[in-house]
C-alpha cells in the first residue's frame, strides 16, 4: 500500500513538472513568434527593455534611468528603448517632460516606447503585510511577465532592483540580461539585525520581543537570501552603485567577475558653479530624499528637537534655523507618511522651523541649493546618496549617517581632508549641526572647498562612460 502511494505521488509530481515544462516551452516559443509579429526581431534594430515601474518618480533611481537612456541614445543609432512602467495614467510626453523639469535631462522621444503595465499593484508593499520581500518578489515576476508578453526585448535591464525578473527574461524571453542594483533586496546587515533582535522599520517590535518569531523570520530571510542569490546570478552584467552595495552583492550573489561599480549620475558641474546667497538672518538646513520609511525623516525632526535643547535657550539663534525637507511621493503610502511627519513636527513644536516641499521642480531646487548652508541625510545604510553628493557640489556642508555609501564612498572626516560630517543618532546630528553653526567661516569654507573638489568622480559624464562600458557584453552578443 505504501509503495503504491509512493508510485502514485511520484507519478503526480512527474506529471506536474512535465506540464510546467510544457507550459514554459510553449510560452517561450510563443514569445519568439510574437517578437516577429511585433517587428522586434529586426536585424537593424536592438530593442533595449528597461524595467522601471515607477519611472515617473523623481528620486535618484529615476536620474539613473534617464541618464542611462540618454547614454544609450548618444552611443547607438540603432537602439529602441522600451520603458516598462506602471504609471498608466501619465502620457509619455508628460513623463519625459517631468524628466526635463526635475533632472534637466532632454531625451529623443522618437526612439523611446513606453509599455504600460496595469499590474503594478502586485509589487506594492501594502499588498503584503507579512512576508513582504517574498510577496513583492513574486509580484515582480507577474509584472515582468506582463511586460514580456506585451513587448519582448532583445536586451533587458532591470534598474529598480526586481532581481526575480532576471531569469524570466533570460530563460523565457531569451534576452541578454543586465541589472543596475541600487540596494540589495536583502542584505547581510538585515540578517544581522534580525539575529541580534534590533528594532528597525522592517523588523517590528513584536518580532524583536519574541524569540520564536525571531527564529522564524531569520530562517525565512536566510532561505530568501539563497533564492535571491540564484536569481541574481542570471544577470550577465551587474552594475552596483557603491562599495557598500558591491560588498553585499558579492556576498549574496557570488559573482566576482560580473560586477561593475558604476556610481549614480550626480548633476555636479552646474551645481559647483552656484554661488551661495548669504543671509545672516536665516540658517537653512536642507534635506533631499523620497518620502520612504528607510530615509528615516523622523530622525531629522528628532535632531532638530535636540538642537533646540543644545542651543540652551538661545531663542534668537533658534528662530533663524529652518529645516527644509524636499522629497517626492510615489503613492498614497508616501503621502500618508508625509502627513505623519507633519503631525510629528507639530507634536515636537517644530512647525515654525520645519517646512516640507513635495515634488519640487528643478528650478526651485536650484534656488534651495543656493540658500542652504547645511545638509542633512539620515538613512541607515544608504546605498549611495545622490542627494548628498549634489548638496556637496552646491557648497552645502553635509551631515550624513555613519554607514553605507556616505561612510565608504562619499564623506571624509579626517583632519586636513574633511569634506563633511557623519553621525549615528539625533544627539550626534544636533552636535554636528551646532558645530557647523559655531565654526568660523574660514573653517567651513575649507570643508566646502574639499567637498566640491571630491565630487568629480560622481558626475553624469563619469556615469555614462562606466554604464556604457558595463553593458558592452550585452550588445556584443545582440548585434
Amino acid at each position: 500500500m505504501i509503495w503504491q502511494m509512493f508510485y502514485i505521488l511520484n507519478g503526480v509530481l512527474l506529471l506536474f513538472f512535465a506540464l510546467i515544462s510544457l507550459v514554459l516551452f510553449g510560452l517561450r516559443r510563443y514569445l519568439q513568434i510574437r517578437k516577429v509579429k511585433l517587428g522586434v526581431r529586426n536585424a537593424n534594430i536592438v530593442n533595449v527593455g528597461i524595467f522601471h515601474p515607477y519611472c515617473n518618480a523623481h528620486g535618484g533611481g529615476e536620474r539613473v534611468l534617464w541618464c542611462a537612456v540618454r547614454a544609450l541614445q548618444a552611443k547607438y543609432d540603432n537602439v529602441k528603448v522600451i520603458i516598462y512602467t506602471g504609471d498608466i495614467e501619465i502620457s509619455p510626453k508628460d513623463i519625459l517632460g517631468k524628466a526635463k523639469d526635475v533632472f534637466d535631462i532632454s531625451l529623443d522621444k522618437d526612439s523611446i516606447t513606453f509599455v504600460y503595465l496595469k499590474g503594478r499593484h502586485w509589487v506594492e508593499a501594502k499588498r503584503y503585510p507579512y512576508f513582504t520581500l517574498l510577496g513583492q518578489s513574486i509580484g515582480s515576476i507577474i509584472l515582468g511577465l506582463e511586460g514580456l508578453w506585451k513587448h519582448p526585448p532583445d536586451i533587458y535591464i532591470d534598474t529598480m532592483g526586481y532581481a526575480f525578473t532576471l531569469p524570466l527574461f533570460r530563460y523565457i524571453g531569451r534576452c541578454k540580461v543586465g541589472c543596475y542594483v541600487h540596494y540589495p533586496t536583502i542584505s547581510i546587515d538585515m540578517l544581522r539585525r534580525v539575529k541580534q533582535r534590533e528594532y528597525s522599520h522592517n523588523n517590528r517590535s513584536y518580532v524583536v520581543r519574541n524569540p520564536f518569531l525571531t527564529w522564524l523570520k531569520l530562517s525565512y530571510y536566510r532561505l530568501f537570501a539563497k533564492v535571491y542569490g540564484w536569481v541574481g546570478q542570471c544577470s550577465e552584467t551587474i552594475m552596483v552603485n557603491s562599495s557598500w552595495t558591491e560588498n553585499h552583492i558579492l556576498d549574496l550573489w557570488d559573482v566576482p567577475f560580473k560586477t561593475h561599480r558604476v556610481y549614480p549620475p550626480c548633476e555636479v558641474m552646474h551645481l559647483k558653479s552656484l554661488e551661495h546667497i548669504e543671509n545672516s538672518n536665516e540658517i537653512i538646513i536642507l534635506s533631499i530624499g523620497q518620502f520612504r520609511p528607510e530615509k528615516n525623516h523622523p530622525l531629522q525632526l528628532q535632531a532638530m528637537y535636540e538642537l533646540r535643547t543644545l542651543l540652551n535657550r538661545n531663542e534668537g539663534m533658534w528662530t533663524q534655523i529652518h529645516l527644509v525637507i524636499v522629497g517626492s511621493c510615489r503613492n498614497d503610502e508616501d503621502y500618508e507618511r508625509l502627513k505623519n511627519m507633519q503631525d510629528l513636527t507639530k507634536h515636537l513644536s517644530l512647525e515654525n522651523n520645519v517646512e516640507f516641499k513635495v515634488n519640487v521642480p528643478y528650478v526651485e531646487l536650484i534656488e534651495l541649493y543656493k540658500k542652504a548652508s547645511i545638509g542633512i541625510h539620515t538613512m541607515w545604510n544608504e546605498h549611495f546618496g545622490i542627494g548628498i553628493v549634489e548638496c556637496m557640489a552646491a557648497g552645502i556642508i553635509m551631515v550624513a549617517h555613519k554607514t553605507g555609501g556616505p561612510l565608504l564612498d562619499i564623506i571624509e572626516t579626517s583632519e586636513g581632508s574633511q569634506n563633511g560630517y557623519l553621525a549615528a543618532d539625533a544627539v550626534e546630528y544636533a552636535n554636528c549641526i551646532l558645530n557647523i553653526i559655531r565654526s568660523k567661516k574660514e573653517e567651513n569654507d575649507m570643508i566646502r572647498d574639499a567637498a566640491r573638489a571630491s565630487v568629480e568622480r560622481f558626475s553624469e559624464k563619469e556615469f555614462e562612460v562606466n554604464f556604457l562600458r558595463a553593458i558592452i557584453p550585452l550588445f556584443n552578443q545582440s548585434i
